[in-house]
């Protein structure tokens, strides 16, 4: 067995407005900056063990998912108790509920605002 290098530090998303994304995930998921670029191109938010990055792209397309010629690279999977509320708060802060739902009861698949899939689950680890 080999010793591990590092640790995942960060999750990066691009999108056209790191700011509004930034503020989006924050109220999602009570996250606080721990870092900017003076131009607010880029900036990462903790209090999640890996933080989540947002870096502005100027040319930005967001993912057609599931189908389309601009697949999702990545999406991310958010551990919530209740699918309707956490659904109905997501909303509030900016979030589309997918039309694409393939297995809502357990999974329910949004859209941040710069049109990245995410997942409400009730399946987590613990």
């Amino acid at each position: 067995m080999t010793q591990r290098i590092g640790h995942l530090a960060s999750i990066s998303l691009e999108c056209p407005d790191a700011e509004l994304l930034a503020t989006f995930y924050s109220g999602l998921l009570r996250l606080t900056e721990a870092f900017a670029t003076p131009d607010r191109g880029v900036i990462a938010l903790s209090g999640a063990g890996t933080m989540l990055t947002m870096m502005r792209v100027a040319d930005h397309v967001p993912p057609t998912w599931p189908h389309g010629s601009q697949r999702q690279q990545l999406h991310l999977d958010i551990a919530v108790q209740d699918l309707d509320s956490a659904s109905a708060s997501a909303v509030a802060l900016g979030a589309i509920s997918a039309d694409h739902q393939a297995s809502p009861e357990h999974w329910r698949v949004m859209l941040d605002p710069a049109g990245h899939p995410f997942c409400l689950t009730t399946v987590s680890p613990d």
